[in-house]
């Protein structure tokens, strides 16, 4: 079982001594306490459950703190509830009792079963053996997404009035048979800009530059632009730049059993590299109208 703790901390926040550098990293999927409780109400079991987990991926971009940037990760599981959605992307056919009026019920994201409550995880597999009661999904929100997004507001703040504009990379994995579209490529990264509207086009080329310069396939934006994270804290009029990054799973685990690859220190290195070259540029053009604030 992926878990027994009755109570954990919702997130944990690895700080610098002193943060140097104008970025935070958030990993919002990494999260893998399941409380016995969501267990209890699952029709799944052992690895099914964990399907949806961006698997150590706090892990690989641990390093953040030694640069200098403070990394937010969630200890709470991705299939319990997804805080890269709308607070209130809801299903109504999940629950039992009726869901406030201001929630979103007819989002994309909620058809596919991918809500703030998910009703799936990969491979279409439903999570509950019955409705779940709408109060507990409630609590959810309240007591595990606001104060999430209430950390991650407040590192962006801290970070943009000490800057005077700040980036934020949002850290996310996907399954190694990803492809893009109309074509047979198999991208190793993906660095998602919302097509360019979360941060500085020149950014997430520079992004996707670092990663090829290191023998990576990286692609932009397809097939994952960037979600909620992104969209909604990448302001880059006001000096605030949000890129989503994804990891190929299978550069670093065994997909089937979800163990550590023999190669994860050479990938959670090269992603340090990464991070480090990021930074460096940011620095050099730290007064580039495109990048600070205006």
């Amino acid at each position: 079982m992926p878990g027994e703790m009755r109570t954990f901390e919702i997130f944990e926040i690895l700080e610098p001594l002193s943060q140097t550098i104008p970025f935070v990293y958030s990993s919002p999927h990494s999260g893998r306490v399941y409380p016995p409780d969501f267990i209890a109400q699952s029709r799944l079991e052992g690895a099914a459950i964990r399907r949806s987990e961006d698997h150590y991926v706090d892990e690989l971009f641990s390093a953040a703190a030694d640069l200098g940037a403070p990394l937010l990760f969630a200890n709470f599981p991705r299939a319990y509830i997804d805080v890269n959605r709308e607070p209130y992307e809801l299903d109504p056919r999940m629950f039992d009792g009726a869901l406030p009026a201001y929630a979103n019920i007819n989002s994309i994201r909620v058809a596919g079963g991918l809500g703030t409550i998910p009703r799936i995880v990969a491979e279409n597999m439903e999570i509950y053996a019955r409705r779940v009661p709408v109060e507990d999904a409630l609590k959810r929100i309240d007591e595990i997404y606001k104060p999430y997004h209430a950390a991650l507001r407040g590192l962006i703040a801290r970070t943009h009035v000490k800057f005077g504009f700040g980036v934020l990379i949002d850290c996310h994995s996907m399954p190694g048979n990803i492809r893009v579209s109309g074509s047979n490529i198999r991208p190793d990264f993906i660095i998602g800009d919302r097509y360019g509207t979360s941060a500085s086009t020149d950014l997430s080329r520079f992004a996707m530059h670092i990663l090829e310069e290191m023998g990576f396939t990286a692609v932009r934006n397809k097939p994952y632009a960037g979600g909620f994270i992104t969209e909604h804290y990448g302001r880059p009029a006001r000096g605030l730049h949000a890129l989503q990054i994804e990891v190929n799973r299978s550069l670093y685990i065994d997909e089937a059993t979800l163990q550590k690859r023999p190669d994860f220190d050479v990938v959670a290195g090269a992603i340090t590299a990464f991070m480090r070259q990021m930074a460096d540029y940011v620095e050099k053009f730290a007064g580039d109208t495109a990048l600070a604030a205006e």
